[in-house]
């Protein structure tokens, strides 16, 4: 039985296997999973909505750019100025660039390109599509032999998944750059002397787990807002409700996802 959670708080004659909260966590789940599941039936059979998929990448990689560059920049820049004190202090200054480097590979530019990308990206997706289902969109698309899941959904998912990489790539370049400017200006440091020294402790265990992390956010992102916004309910109010779910979801599951992910590779290191 099917059980929306907005209503069924009250209502005689229901029955719950455990209680009402902990039935309707293992039924989101469920319901979670049906949606993974079918998107994956869904995105890898024909016809492929190549068109769809382009301008979802634009309006997911290109029209962030501008808020990345900027998180990305002052992240290197702040990451660098507050970590030459305490370098100082043991003579290692020299290390400084080796250190920034490996934080902004292996954890900052992931971890912050998708906090970003779960505010803007997921936020934009729940909210566009819940506004889309509450409005009775999605059906009239169905009554037009239009499957809207694989218009809708599978395109955003695979979106997200596709350009997280680029963006995390981008962001770890510009952070990286942050990180030269407050160098040389403190030390006169040539950015070749910089990214040589930089690049000395990074290996390719780091670039793989910075992109199977940007992966795996990526295609979170895109589920938790497609998720959200597909099964909105009662009007705007919900269409405000899953751009809301959408961010708070994705960043949970974000931050849930690097702890499990840097404890495997670690098992590597």
């Amino acid at each position: 039985m099917k059980v929306d959670p907005e209503k069924s708080e009250g209502l005689p004659g229901i029955k719950y296997f455990i209680s009402e909260k902990t039935d309707l966590f293992f039924l989101t789940l469920y319901n979670v999973h049906k949606f993974i599941i079918r998107f994956f039936k869904v995105a890898f059979s024909p016809p492929f909505e190549f068109k769809e998929i382009i301008n979802q990448c634009y309006q997911v990689g290109y029209r962030s750019l501008g808020l990345i560059s900027l998180t990305g920049f002052i992240t290197g820049f702040v990451f660098t100025k507050q970590s030459r004190p305490s370098l100082s202090t043991f003579g290692a200054s020299s290390w400084l660039p080796s250190l920034i480097s490996i934080a902004i590979i292996r954890a900052l530019a992931p971890l912050v390109t998708a906090l970003i990308a779960a505010g803007k990206v997921g936020s934009n997706m729940g909210a566009e599509l819940g506004s889309m289902k509450v409005t009775e969109q999605i059906d009239a698309m169905e009554v037009s032999a239009t499957n809207p899941f694989k218009f809708l959904v599978s395109t955003r998912i695979l979106a997200t998944t596709l350009m997280l990489p680029v963006l995390v790539t981008y962001t770890g370049f510009v952070g990286m750059m942050g990180s030269y400017l407050n160098v040389h200006q403190n030390e006169q440091t040539s950015i070749t002397a910089f990214f040589k020294s930089a690049f000395s402790t990074i290996t390719f265990l780091d670039i793989f787990s910075s992109l199977l992390k940007s992966v795996v956010y990526g295609f979170t992102i895109g589920v938790a807002g497609c998720y959200q916004g597909y099964n909105a309910q009662n009007g705007t109010q919900g269409v405000g409700r899953a751009a809301n779910m959408a961010v708070v979801l994705a960043m949970f599951m974000i931050f849930i996802e690097e702890m499990l992910i840097v404890q495997v590779i670690n098992e590597f290191r």
